[in-house]
């Protein structure tokens, strides 16, 4: 316990921080009194996460969770990562179409032992309680067991929408799948949490926690559910990110075991508008830091790619400690650096909006001079010859908003930049 930490912030301030990003809060009252009570009596809230060991590797959007863990945390709260080494065996039926397949107990072993190596890139080990929850579940017995399924009519469990689904299908739904919510919310009625943390589709089960704790006679946690992280090629649609979730099935991931430089390239390669997005769910620099960047970019006062590169660096510096992520930016500034167009003494071009939003990339090309036409900047789109800050465009539909950019037409030159400094406001 840290007094001195549980009272850096005030509890509007460690509100702000611990619920950025978050999608559903129940109850936000709550929250904001157990944060009070705690500042005001020193003692830190329990805050809860559970991982079952499913699959050995981890990846960026895996650690949105841990990323939230860590901002308690620092706020001095205790922070319990549960590692499901009996959930495991059943296996979460969030989110499937059919039955997961059970592990083994030597899977799971070996599963979680990776976890551990994993996740304290995040976490502060020395502050961390790791905890399995086969602790108490192996002693609750047949008929413990048998008592906590009593607690749950079939009628509720087919009000998950996987289960609805599956049994409006006729997909088969096994009987022991039952149990995984009864099981998860059993943890937090052993742990006596004070917050749990858990994804949107992991809403149904984080009640039953809630519930068991009532029945118990505890207070109740308050349920904090954060996005799921879209892929590195999700990008702006009528002003919402859209794309696939992050998944390495669909090779749009950022793995948090990948070498410094891989992770600093991929999170390059992300839109201006996706990098805001991931700031505010995985960037340790303070809510209003990011806002202020923001404001600065849109008035041409900060280049985008300044910014991605500062976050680029602080990802790849997390997972790989300080030269690692040093090692991250000089690789790119030697490779990849010379790919982009020089940024030394290009002409600058300045265009209004005029009232619009944003425009057309196609139309903004020839105000550059880069081209002869709007005819030829369509070619030149469609060809792959186009580059904003660094990023080939080839969306004949793209559109640039307020900012500054450096747009390059064909390869980049050192004797005569085929590149210009623009500035749209």
């Amino acid at each position: 316990m840290n007094p001195d930490a549980l009272r850096k912030a005030t509890p509007e301030e460690q509100f702000e921080e611990v619920t950025r990003g978050t999608v559903d809060i129940q109850v936000a009252e709550e929250l904001k009194k157990k944060l009070q009570r705690s500042y005001d009596t020193g003692k830190p809230l329990v805050i809860k996460a559970g991982f079952d060991p499913s699959r050995p590797d981890l990846h960026l959007g895996h650690s949105l969770l841990l990323t939230r863990m860590r901002r308690f945390q620092d706020f001095g709260h205790t922070v319990v990562f549960l590692i499901g080494d009996f959930t495991g065996l059943i296996g979460d039926p969030t989110g499937r179409n059919a039955t997961r397949p059970a592990l083994t107990r030597d899977e799971v072993k070996a599963n979680a032992e990776t976890y551990k190596q994993q996740v304290f890139k995040v976490l502060d080990e020395g502050r961390t309680q790791v905890r399995f929850n086969s602790t108490w579940l192996d002693a609750l017995g047949t008929e413990g067991m048998i008592r906590l399924a009593s607690r749950y009519s079939v009628q509720r469990m087919l009000e998950r929408d996987d289960f609805k689904k599956r049994f409006r299908d006729n997909v088969s739904i096994s009987i022991h799948e039952f149990l995984y919510p009864l099981l998860q919310g059993y943890d937090s009625v052993a742990l006596k949490s004070d917050v749990e943390l858990g994804a949107t589709d992991q809403l149904f089960n984080l009640l039953v926690g809630r519930q068991l704790m009532k029945e118990e006679g505890l207070e109740p946690q308050v349920i904090m559910t954060g996005p799921i992280l879209e892929g590195l090629n999700a990008k702006l649609v009528d002003g919402k990110i859209v794309g696939d979730k992050m998944s390495k099935s669909l090779d749009n991931y950022v793995g948090v075991s990948e070498p410094p430089e891989t992770m600093f390239g991929k999170l390059m390669s992300i839109t201006d508008d996706l990098m805001w997005r991931y700031m505010e769910l995985l960037s340790s620099k303070p809510l209003r830091e990011v806002a202020e960047m923001k404001a600065k970019v849109q008035a041409g006062e900060l280049h985008p790619m300044t910014v991605k590169k500062d976050f680029a660096r602080e990802i790849a510096t997390r997972f790989h400690g300080e030269e690692g992520g040093q090692k991250a930016v000089s690789v790119w500034d030697t490779t990849m650096g010379k790919k982009d167009a020089p940024q030394q003494n290009l002409e600058l071009i300045e265009v209004s909006l005029a009232g619009a939003e944003k425009l057309p990339l196609f139309k903004l090309l020839p105000e550059t001079k880069l081209v002869a036409s709007a005819t030829k900047a369509r070619e030149a789109i469609a060809q792959g010859s186009v580059r904003v800050n660094g990023e080939k465009v080839m969306d004949l539909k793209a559109e640039l908003g307020a900012g500054e950019y450096t747009v390059q037409v064909g390869k980049a030159k050192t004797d005569k930049p085929n590149a210009v400094r623009l500035k749209i406001s």
